[in-house]
């Protein structure tokens, strides 16, 4: 069966000229022509197309696009592991946020606050103290997330508990997809008020379920790149051994 690609376009409501996009990137095979020139889609087509769609949420254009380009090239192993290495990323991510909600929620955040020094926290020891390497930080400075004061004695980064609350916040999305309720997630740390701990508990538990969602918008992409594979005749039952 063939299909225009308005057919397609308003199947997944997005325009005609992403169908073309997409097929000029090379995330679906070349589309067939009429004797008039005009574009034809397959179901193979509309397979990848319906792919691309419900990847880019959980997954991101970038590896969506490299899966869909693996798979065309039949390399289909390569491309289920592309996928297997993001969730391991999102996983990370979880666990990162979990153990930031547990230090907010915990007597250690508000006991480590109060003996801080008045001269702030160096990046070495914001580093040590919270596993997240100096060049992270250093990158979240210079994009503006965070803001370091600097030591008049000899011009190091300092941190005051506010900057440290946000790096371990941001540390919670590092790896997360961009979507519009991840910029307003992290618009929310940049807002944050340096008194008030239950707000930043509240952004913890927001980045949590965040991921949760990004944990099934993966899923419902890994389930149609599974029905693309069936079409593609990938051998998806085990082999064995005679």
């Amino acid at each position: 069966m063939n299909f225009r690609p308005i057919d397609i376009a308003r199947k997944l409501h997005v325009s005609t000229s992403a169908l073309r996009n997409y097929e000029a990137a090379g995330l679906v095979p070349p589309a067939n022509r009429t004797a008039s020139g005009h574009r034809t889609y397959t179901e193979l087509h509309a397979a990848y197309f319906e792919c691309i769609q419900a990847m880019s949420p959980g997954f991101g254009m970038d590896i969506t696009a490299e899966v869909m380009r693996r798979l065309q090239k039949g390399e289909w192993a390569s491309a289920l592991w592309c996928m297997t290495e993001a969730q391991a990323a999102l996983f990370r991510d979880k666990r990162r946020a979990d153990d930031t909600l547990a230090y907010l929620e915990s007597r250690e955040a508000a006991a480590a606050e109060e003996r801080e020094d008045p001269g702030g926290q160096s990046i070495g020891r914001v580093s040590a103290e919270t596993g997240i390497p100096r060049s992270a930080i250093r990158h979240w400075e210079k994009t503006g997330l965070i803001t370091a004061n600097r030591n008049p004695a000899n011009g190091y980064r300092t941190f005051n508990r506010l900057q440290v609350r946000k790096i371990r916040l941001i540390h919670t999305l590092r790896q997360a997809v961009y979507s519009q309720e991840l910029a307003e997630l992290k618009k929310a740390i940049g807002l944050l008020d340096p008194d008030n701990l239950e707000a930043a508990i509240a952004i913890a538990r927001d980045s949590l379920r965040y991921l949760e969602r990004m944990n099934l918008h993966q899923l419902k992409g890994a389930y149609c790149v599974y029905r693309l594979c069936e079409r593609l005749n990938v051998p998806l039952s085990p082999s064995r051994r005679e």
